[in-house]
């Protein structure tokens, strides 16, 4: 069929025609400073051990660590965040190892520290799941998790993460009051220069799992934890928590999972314009990697979800494709 008439005069294909002109109109963009970096570590030498349900990922014993925040620090990546693989041995119902001035994170705090200064930023959550026997976020008493008793175990966490050298703790129990309480805390012992980044928003999601395997809770997690973490059916409520800690003296604010709530973090980002940064989570990352070719990653399929984050007003994304892409975008 032939189109008789005058076309517009607006065509915005004109602004697409040139790769030179693309770039000139390119409205969010991503680098390596929007990329923080997660490590599974774990006790013992010479240990690289594959995690099964996260393909290229690995936990790593101290001995290899540096060499692992060497090449973040050469690819231009700005903070790891350390994730610890604690022994069953080492696990009670209270989650006592989560005090010990000397367990498998403060340990690796010290060491990169030592080694790199502040080259590098490291980030630690703070939450009982990786010490519990029973794989939740907080100590049981009358059949529940409780809220206040948890929180002044999770101010003593902060405090000993912080004292072996910390820069940015991040709060991923989802217990009401533990920001004010641990900034109290830390600003109390002369640790005001500690961030915060709350997990303001973490939902009660079904995209956690091979997280838990990586981190040796999810065999051991007893029931669910929809009591403290958030329905994903809400949005509102988003909004109440993040207003809370922000009241507390969060830094920034962690949306938990990212992809599947691009929704939240833009309505967190227009009200509040806060640091937000989105957790591409162990089940998003797994995904993707089963839905492309197995043996070569597709770079342009990952930066497009991770621009995704950046599009919906996230300052800096979590994600275990950190250093699989930093030298591309580098």
């Amino acid at each position: 069929m032939i189109i008789t008439g005058k076309y517009p005069q607006l065509r915005l294909r004109r602004n697409r025609y040139h790769q030179w002109s693309r770039k000139l109109i390119t409205e969010n963009n991503l680098s390596v400073n929007d990329l923080i970096m997660p490590i599974f570590i774990i006790d013992g030498k010479k240990k690289k051990i594959p995690v099964k349900t996260m393909p290229g990922v690995f936990r790593y014993s101290l001995d290899k660590l540096n060499s692992v925040v060497q090449s973040a620090i050469h690819l231009g990546i700005p903070m790891v965040a350390l994730f610890p693989y604690t022994k069953g041995s080492l696990k009670n119902p209270l989650g006592t190892e989560s005090l010990n001035p000397n367990n498998l994170v403060c340990r690796a705090c010290k060491q990169i520290k030592k080694k790199f200064k502040n080259k590098i930023g490291i980030m630690c959550d703070v939450a009982l799941d990786p010490y519990t026997s029973h794989g939740h976020d907080g100590v049981f008493l009358k059949g529940d998790v409780d809220n206040d008793e948890t929180v002044k175990i999770l101010s003593e966490q902060a405090l000993i993460q912080a004292s072996a050298g910390c820069d940015v703790l991040a709060p991923s129990d989802m217990m009401d009051g533990r920001i004010g309480v641990i900034r109290k805390t830390l600003d109390k012992n002369g640790f005001k220069h500690v961030q915060i980044i709350s997990y303001a928003v973490k939902f009660a999601s079904n995209y956690y799992g091979p997280f838990r395997d990586a981190v040796g809770s999810k065999n051991l997690l007893k029931g669910d934890k929809q009591t403290y973490q958030m329905d994903f059916k809400n949005s509102d409520e988003a909004l109440r928590e993040v207003t809370l800690d922000i009241k507390e003296g969060a830094d920034m604010i962690i949306v938990k999972p990212g992809l599947p709530y691009l929704d939240i973090i833009q309505k967190i980002k227009n009200k509040y314009k806060i640091p937000v940064i989105a957790y591409q989570v162990s089940g998003e990352y797994s995904m993707i990697c089963n839905s492309i070719e197995k043996k070569i990653l597709n770079q342009e399929a990952i930066i497009e979800t991770l621009i995704s984050f950046k599009r919906a007003g996230a300052n800096a994304i979590i994600t275990y494709f950190a250093d699989k892409i930093a030298k591309n975008l580098k």
